[in-house]
């Protein structure tokens, strides 16, 4: 292929891409705005479906590295009441076909099967421009441009590539997170630790909840979730962390001190994360030269455990388009084709297990989810 390919954006969706292409000979350089690879942290731990990541690792000829990054026994699930009482205990299944990887170990082993100088850090999209003799210009906020033939916006949540797609937003889904952590051996909190068991504890009622991890080596981390306006949740003044997080334990008011300590005495900086989602079968009209993948094409709520599976998929489905097909209208026509379909299912399902944990049946809902899979 002789078309100039740029990818905006180095999540898990964009590096898949690039590293499917360059697997068939085919170049193709990633926009990031992060300056490295080590700017900020990646999150917790990702379970890789058998039927999407996996075929996607799969693609790349990462299988094999990718199951030396499963961390067995860590999938193991228990929902408890507002009381702490067990209602499920889910144990490991050393067998899954959806085993849980850490997302940083993910990500760093698709970065280091690029190959050199394919990752350009530090460039932050501000506009994509249509050129009347072909192919896009892409302007970066540092004030440097370049031009492609394909441009693919794998840039989240707020892409800056989508808007030249679809005028759609993403819309906040009444649910905030606010992270959490404990580390391991704080006397005030070995109790609560023990009471997770060997994976996810998940404390819901309706409207609010208390999800936590417990790692291997110990460590705690997870979140608050709150059905609540924004401004109401932005109105928490975090610069006392203490203070904020006592704010948010008022909310838990009733619940097992066990439950409450996740909040009141977690270490980590309380950051907020609302929850956003893009309408629920999203699409869009041909337009030559440019596609999506992603949280940028189909943004959702974590609830459905596809996020970060489907964007790996898109990734690799989109190369293997591009890479059979030489026209490349038809290819990308044919992959938009199918990102709708799959994309529109996994919204519908995460919409509506985001009822099914925080709706007025909670937490029986969850015990009925989870007690089905």
């Amino acid at each position: 292929m002789r078309k100039t390919i740029a990818i905006v954006g180095a999540g898990l969706g964009g590096l898949t891409l690039a590293r499917v292409l360059q697997a068939h000979g085919v170049a193709a350089t990633i926009y990031e705005t992060e300056a490295s690879a080590t700017t900020r942290t990646q999150g917790g731990l990702l379970d890789i479906q058998e039927e999407t990541g996996q075929i996607a690792l799969r693609a790349a000829g990462l299988h094999d590295d990718f199951l030396t990054l499963v961390r067995p026994g860590e999938d193991a699930k228990r929902v408890v009441d507002r009381h702490g009482t067990i209602l499920l205990d889910k144990p490991a299944d050393p067998d899954s076909a959806r085993p849980e990887v850490d997302r940083g170990e993910l990500r760093r082993l698709l970065i280091d099967s690029l190959a050199p100088g394919t990752i350009r850090w530090g460039h932050k999209l501000t506009s994509v421009r249509h050129r009347p003799e072909g192919g896009h210009v892409l302007t970066f906020a540092e004030g440097s441009a370049t031009h492609a033939d394909i441009v693919i916006g794998a840039d989240g949540a707020w892409s800056k590539v989508r808007p030249a797609l679809t005028p759609a937003e993403p819309v906040f889904s009444g649910t905030c997170f606010i992270e959490i952590a404990l580390t391991p051996g704080g006397q005030n909190s070995r109790a609560s630790v023990a009471a997770i068991g060997s994976g996810t504890l998940m404390a819901v009622a309706p409207g609010k909840g208390i999800i936590a991890h417990r790692y291997a080596d110990g460590h705690v981390r997870g979140y608050v979730a709150l059905n609540k306006p924004e401004t109401w949740l932005r109105s928490i003044d975090f610069g006392d962390p203490s203070a904020g997080l006592r704010r948010l334990a008022d909310e838990f008011d009733g619940w097992s001190p066990l439950l409450t300590a996740f909040v009141t005495e977690s270490d980590t900086e309380p950051w907020l994360r609302p929850i956003y989602a893009l309408p629920v079968g999203l699409e869009w009209d041909r337009v030559p030269g440019l596609t999506l993948l992603g949280d940028a094409a189909h943004l959702m709520s974590p609830f459905a455990g596809e996020g970060a599976n489907l964007a790996m998929y898109d990734g690799a489905d989109l190369a293997g388009e591009l890479v059979r097909q030489p026209d490349i209208e038809i290819a990308l026509a044919a992959y938009e084709k199918r990102l709708f379909l799959r994309g529109s299912a996994a919204a519908a399902r995460s919409a509506q297990n985001l009822q099914t944990f925080f709706g007025r049946e909670a937490p029986q809902s969850v015990v009925r989810l989870f007690d089905h899979t």
